[in-house]
């Protein structure tokens, strides 16, 4: 996960020779972060990891495997796969929070340090894809219903995987190992400030504003077309706009303070350092925030949910019952429960 913190850029200051790479990192470690905002820090982390993973397992086993499969839970298993993994590097970087030292090689570094920047890619470029989808099923109902398929749904989300892909290829190409003693950093080497810039100014403008702009207006056209409709649910829409909202405040103290500190002459270090950090937490947060959404906003997946996990209630009773010596017409009692349920599922 590539954070971007100010110890770990490696870049010369305008007024700084070549040679002269570490200045800004020494000055940084002159004023160190209170050990508590790193506890809590990692601490989070920790809860994102383990929440995320978990929660994020269980949206794709409900939407791959128990509900059918449409357009929209084409969207929903690709956002959740998408945030899964992001949980599933970030360990890694925890334990880099708490030691300060990387063990774990380059090619896992530059890993890491991608992925916060795909998930971030991948997850507006999917909001984008879901407002386009929900603003066109209600300005063109019949055009939807003729040309809306999963199959088209499947190759959108494959375009944006790549596209993300791309544009989180400055992280592979920036991200370098350095040993100091018995201490190894991963940090990011722009080797120039402007190269620290155009990446930065790309990741704000493609990863944040232009697909921001995008949703908010699908989402203006959206509301006022409902205005003018009745509908008989509004649930999706709240999911929709819930994971707006979120992602919106889980990313934007990160791209702010990121550029804030392109002029680092002007700008408090130890503020900056601070704002990245708690940004970059922040940032991760929105990884396991889209589960608790779905459970608590969307009602098909609800409902969904508490079948499924009925139906595994029923199925370990039932197993009960027959390796409990029962006799028979009982056992065969369960099995018809059983069955009678699963259907549901």
């Amino acid at each position: 996960m590539d954070l971007d913190y100010i110890e770990d850029l490696d870049y010369t200051a305008d007024n700084e020779t070549e040679n002269d790479t570490s200045t800004v990192r020494t000055v940084i470690f002159s004023s160190s972060q209170p050990r508590t905002l790193t506890h809590v820090l990692v601490a989070v982390n920790i809860i994102i990891s383990v929440v995320g993973l978990g929660g994020n397992s269980l949206v794709i086993w409900i939407c791959g495997c128990k509900m059918k499969r449409t357009v929209i839970t084409t969207w929903y298993i690709s956002l959740a796969i998408s945030d899964f993994l992001f949980c599933a590097i970030l360990p890694l970087e925890v334990f880099y929070m708490i030691t300060s030292h990387w063990p774990f090689g380059l090619a896992l570094c530059k890993l890491t340090s991608s992925a916060l920047f795909l998930n971030m890619y991948s997850s507006v470029f999917l909001l984008v894809l879901i407002s386009m989808d929900r603003c066109l099923m209600i300005s063109f109902p019949v055009w939807s219903h003729n040309h809306r398929t999963v199959r088209k749904a499947f190759g959108a989300v494959l375009f944006m995987w790549l596209l993300s892909a791309l544009l989180t290829v400055p992280s592979l190409i920036f991200r370098q190992t350095r040993v100091h003693g018995t201490v190894t950093e991963c940090y990011t080497g722009y080797m120039g400030q402007s190269r620290h810039r155009a990446v930065v100014l790309t990741r704000f403008i493609c990863g944040f504003l232009i697909p921001f702009l995008m949703i908010v207006f699908c989402s203006s056209v959206l509301s006022f077309k409902l205005n003018r409709l009745t509908m008989r649910s509004t649930k999706p829409y709240k999911v929709m706009a819930a994971l707006i909202l979120t992602f919106f405040f889980c990313w934007v103290p990160y791209h702010t303070f990121i550029l804030l500190e392109l002029d680092l002459n002007s700008q408090s270090l130890e503020v900056l350092q601070t704002g990245l950090k708690v940004g970059t937490t922040l940032a991760a947060a929105n990884s396991f925030i889209s589960p608790v959404l779905y459970i608590f906003i969307g009602n098909d997946f609800k409902k969904t949910l508490k079948r499924s996990l009925t139906s595994r209630i029923e199925e370990a009773m039932a197993e009960d019952f027959r390796t409990g010596g029962l006799n028979h017409s009982r056992s065969k009692s369960m099995e018809v429960i059983h069955n009678q349920i699963k259907p549901l599922t």
